[in-house]
């Protein structure tokens, strides 16, 4: 893309009000249009390639309006023992899914997707972050849910937040993968894009 291509518009196709405040880091002015994407698995669908399909749909259905425009998607899942979580919607989901993730590890994948249609400009990528819960009582887990409400995140917990306090370890290559919009993988995206980051 252009060098000038920084002066375009960004969007941001999510309405994560954890995204939105990820993105707000880097200090680039944006938008957000809510993405209108079927997040529905499909047949034997593999989790990675769940998030980068969703997370290129979602900025697709936003680029393909805004074609002048700089539209990042993002999506994520976790997955534990070979099963695919999504986000709990309850607070008895959220209990059933920390009780099962209790002493074990689970594997929480964000994808990223970076368009602009205008330049033909794509930019993908999922990074994967490795979490170990500790053995957790059902009285902690009942707390935590009470003081965090994680129940629109992928496998009912916030690290940001008193979610850090299950775990016993977290690995990942970008911190804030975790949290929904890995912003080392966005601003090289958002570098090559033509944007001055910082």
């Amino acid at each position: 893309m252009q060098k000038q291509s920084h002066k375009r518009n960004l969007i941001l196709a999510s309405t994560s009000p954890y995204r939105k405040i990820l993105l707000e880091r880097l200090g680039i002015p944006f938008q957000i249009y809510s993405p209108e994407a079927d997040e529905t698995p499909r047949e034997n669908e593999a989790a990675d390639c769940l998030v980068a399909r969703l997370a290129l749909l979602k900025a697709d259905s936003i680029a393909s309006s805004h074609s002048g425009s700089v539209v990042i998607g993002s999506d994520q899942v976790a997955v534990w023992a070979d099963t695919i979580v999504g986000k709990p919607g309850s607070a008895a989901a959220a209990v059933d899914q920390l009780q099962r993730f209790s002493g074990q590890r689970v594997r929480f994948l964000t994808a990223v997707c970076v368009l602009c249609a205008e330049q033909n400009y794509q930019f993908q990528r999922t990074l994967i972050t490795d979490v170990l819960f500790r053995n957790l009582s059902t009285g902690e887990i009942r707390r935590y849910i009470d003081q965090d409400q994680p129940l629109d995140c992928a496998g009912s917990f916030k690290s940001e937040a008193a979610g850090i306090s299950l775990l016993n370890s977290l690995r990942s290559d970008d911190p804030t993968a975790i949290i929904g919009l890995p912003l080392i993988a966005v601003s090289e995206a958002l570098r090559r894009a033509g944007f001055k980051v910082p």
